[in-house]
């Protein structure tokens, strides 16, 4: 039996365990998981320190290097977001519905765990622990395959786990990883069928589209954030310059950061040529239309391929545009359903921009960095959801939820 099925089986395993739990147990299991993770900080940075180093020998990135990198502070949020998770209503049990029919049945809806949750994911160990949180304290097994990038991070976070929930009444084999770095194993985990309830892919639009091709298991689809910025005629000069800065380069390499600043040609007369130079100081590369580069003669020239394109780099597209109708249509075309920010004091326009953008998030005034589970108060996040099934947005708690109708009658037959 290959790596892949087997820990799927081990998984499957719990879930009935896992199921029926109760809230307290969950909670216990994943507060000491916290506490552990930050005892053994040390023994998780070595690991992590294996692969920034392979990482570097292989030439990968700064900002992709960035997304690999865990310290005592971030391992410290890490553990956090557990603490938040245990502090988090359980939506396990909630009812929905109830319904009481003429024939005297007694309908209950309620909340009940997925089952056996896949999750597939590249560069970020954060996501590791993310995704055993969110898992465990809905009641779900989980099977992990995270990028090769991360591999020894992983495996030791994991081990860290195993070693704690041997210490609780919620089995260590409920959380699983897939070591096997190979393609193949990816390939494998979308054929599971009757061993994993769902997939849920995490990553780049690659890595998300090889996933929703190829799964016969059902796929919860996370999008890539192509996420724009519009700075409205009326937009304050000093809020949009925070708002900009912020969403390109206090983490560009998320999936919530900007990839294409839209400018008001107005606004873009009086401030881009200044806003430009705070992001050359910034060590951001600007990519830009005609209009764009007569007002920034240093930007280079902007092509449909990088309005298509999630850099999670320091680059950054800016097109000017005549009006909001124009902004809109340049979203519609390049957008990919993740966060989207109209800067304006115009509450017309800034009403019409929420409701005629088609993301999982809209923003106004404000940076599309806050698109997080965290930020959103859910503790972390198995994934930004960018379809319209089951769930959209930073999914939290009751995504990683179905529901099921519990009957009871008094031997009613249908006739």
């Amino acid at each position: 039996m290959s790596e892949v099925r087997e820990k799927a089986v081990l998984a499957g395993k719990t879930a009935a365990i896992l199921g029926g739990l109760g809230t307290e147990a969950k909670n216990e299991a994943l507060l000491a998981a916290a506490k552990a993770l930050e005892e053994q900080a040390a023994e998780i940075i070595a690991a992590n320190r294996e692969d920034l180093e392979r990482g570097r020998q292989n030439g990968t990135s700064e900002s992709l290097l960035d997304r690999l990198a865990l310290n005592e502070s971030r391992i410290a949020g890490i553990a956090e977001g557990l603490r938040q998770i245990v502090e988090l209503p359980d939506p396990v049990g909630d009812v929905l519905a109830t319904i009481d029919r003429p024939n005297g049945l007694h309908i209950v809806q309620q909340r009940v765990p997925l089952g056996v949750i896949g999750i597939i994911y590249e560069a970020r160990p954060n996501v590791t622990v993310d995704a055993v949180g969110l898992c465990l304290k809905t009641g779900n097994a989980v099977v992990l395959r995270g990028g090769s990038s991360a591999l020894s991070s992983n495996r030791k976070i994991v081990e860290i786990i195993h070693r704690t929930l041997e210490q609780t009444t919620v089995p260590k084999d409920a959380v699983q990883l897939i070591e096997d770095p190979n393609r193949s194993s990816v390939d494998e985990m979308l054929k599971l069928n009757g061993l994993l309830d769902v997939v849920i892919p995490r990553g780049g639009s690659s890595l998300i589209q090889t996933v929703v091709q190829n799964a016969t298991v059902p796929v919860i689809e996370t999008g890539a954030g192509i996420c724009h910025t519009f700075l409205d005629e009326t937009a304050d000069p000093a809020m949009a310059e925070e708002i900009a800065l912020n969403a390109k380069v206090q983490r560009p390499s998320v999936c919530n950061s900007m990839e294409t600043l839209l400018v008001h040609r107005s606004y873009a007369n009086r401030h881009l040529a200044d806003l430009a130079e705070k992001f050359r100081e910034a060590g951001v590369e600007l990519r830009g239309c005609e209009t764009t580069r007569k007002l920034v003669a240093w930007a280079n020239p902007a092509t449909e391929e990088d309005y298509a394109t999630e850099y999670n780099d320091y680059i950054l597209n800016v097109k000017i545009v005549d009006d909001l109708d124009e902004a809109l249509a340049h979203i519609a075309r390049f957008g990919t359903k993740h966060s989207e920010c109209i800067v304006t004091e115009n509450g017309g326009n800034a009403a019409r921009f929420q409701q005629e953008v088609d993301a999982a998030a809209v923003y106004h005034n404000a940076s599309t960095r806050f698109t997080d589970g965290f930020e959103f108060g859910f503790g972390a996040e198995i994934g930004i959801s960018t379809q319209k099934l089951h769930a959209r947005g930073p999914m939290g708690l009751p995504a990683l939820t179905s529901s099921k109708y519990i009957i009871h009658g008094n031997g009613q037959i249908r006739k």
